[in-house]
């Protein structure tokens, strides 16, 4: 295969094949069938680039490209061989958010991690476990959250968003280059988990712990369950214990991405200093 022309690539029309291509990614349908995702911002690629992260192709707004933070990350997609696409602010809306929208953005390969056998889980291992979230804001905050602890990763099991959905890559500040990311059906979750040689702490309405009581001092998977529905009784059964988050007011649940940053700044504090 032929590799693609490093120098910067004039389009101006929305009709463009790669125009085309980087819109169809919205669909999760089409970032399924590419494997293809794509991040917005300078801060966000200067994330991937630092993270060892490389654009298959890299699109900036025509003229901002000379100098400053575009021309470095315009010079590391060359240095990758990546496709340089310099757009007219036309075509940058179209590809764009609709909302905040940057001058310069990348379409980058999805990663998918696999999750470490039972003999190679480190004591101090950290998962976050998420049942069929269905908000890709909490999904991305959770990521984001995950990084700054320094989770091991996340395990996405059944039905749940797409990470790699430009909602939640944004969400996650890109925090989504820093975090491995693997998923499960829920029946290939429940043999992993009768594996996982720690312990599975869930959140459930019905426990009867409060999550501040537990140690934390082993391998753990923090399981959480979707929003509104919560854990699903299967789920719930392969946990070691399940706890519940206390709350003095008159509402009886949390936010799934509060709620889990909680559990898991709790569980990482003792590894927390300024």
């Amino acid at each position: 295969m032929r590799r693609p022309d490093p120098t910067p690539k004039a389009i101006t029309s929305l009709q463009n094949e790669r125009v085309k291509l980087i819109r169809s990614l919205e669909m999760r349908k089409v970032r399924r069938e590419t494997g293809l995702f794509v991040a917005e911002g300078a801060s966000v690629l200067i994330m991937a680039r630092d993270a060892g992260w490389v654009p298959k192709m890299l699109v900036f707004l025509a003229g901002t490209g000379g100098s400053g933070i575009t021309r470095d990350l315009v010079g590391w997609g060359m240095k990758h061989d990546a496709e340089i696409l310099e757009v007219s602010e036309a075509v940058l809306a179209k590809i764009a958010a609709k909302e905040n929208p940057q001058s310069v953005l990348a379409v980058f390969a999805q990663r998918w991690a696999t999750l470490p056998e039972a003999r190679d889980t480190a004591a101090d291992s950290l998962w976050v476990a998420l049942e069929a979230v269905r908000d890709p804001g909490n999904l991305g905050t959770i990521i984001r959250t995950a990084d700054a602890v320094a989770a091991s990763g996340l395990i996405l099991i059944g039905n749940t968003v797409d990470p790699y959905s430009r909602e939640a890559v944004r969400a996650s500040m890109g925090s989504i280059f820093n975090a491995r990311i693997a998923r499960l059906q829920p029946e290939a979750f429940v043999a992993f988990a009768a594996r996982w040689p720690g312990a599975i702490v869930g959140t459930h309405l019905d426990a009867r712990h409060d999550f501040r009581q537990l140690s934390y001092d082993r391998a753990t998977i923090l399981l959480m369950g979707s929003e509104g529905p919560g854990l699903s009784d299967a789920l719930a059964k392969t946990c070691t214990d399940l706890v519940k988050i206390p709350m003095a007011g008159k509402l009886d649940s949390l936010n799934l991405a509060v709620a889990t940053a909680l559990l898991l700044y709790e569980a990482r504090k003792s590894r927390l200093t300024l």
